[in-house]
């Protein structure tokens, strides 16, 4: 008996992605995740920077941890810097980041990212970061007495 062309690709494609969907590592990430950046970052007169915005997440894995990386990213200059303690319980929450230090930020239109990072665990060291997600626009960095 013969069997078609067709059916021998689609067969292959099925135990193709069966194979992949069965492999995935037990430290996968949930997918209702997200979150955002305001279009304003305010520049204090010490030269401090401050970011803010909202994320919502499930609750991580067991294994790991999730963090909040804000960047700021003007003229040849990129700052990152950290928010506060990430709550996942799926609602959403705003976090804000500041660093006492600007490295060259100033007034002006500037590009953000934000990311929610999944940091996975292996004893007290980090195995892997995940970005689970990602915002990133343009913002005006604002003068802020």
């Amino acid at each position: 008996m013969r069997t078609p062309a067709r059916r021998m690709t689609l067969g292959a494609f099925s135990a193709l992605a069966a194979t992949a969907l069965f492999t995935a590592p037990a430290h996968a990430t949930v997918f209702n995740q997200g979150i955002s950046v305001q279009s304003e970052a305010h520049i204090a007169g010490d030269g401090s920077i401050t970011l803010s915005g909202t994320y919502h997440c499930e609750a991580s894995s067991p294994s790991g941890a999730v963090q909040i990386k804000a960047t700021v990213i003007q003229d040849a200059t990129r700052l990152s810097i950290g928010a506060g303690e990430v709550v996942c319980d799926g609602a959403e929450h705003a976090w804000v980041a500041g660093s006492p230090l600007t490295g060259g930020i100033h007034p002006g239109t500037a590009r953000a990212v934000a990311e929610l990072q999944e940091i996975h665990m292996s004893g007290l060291m980090p195995r892997a970061i995940d970005t689970v997600a990602l915002d990133e626009q343009v913002i005006q960095v604002v003068a802020h007495p």
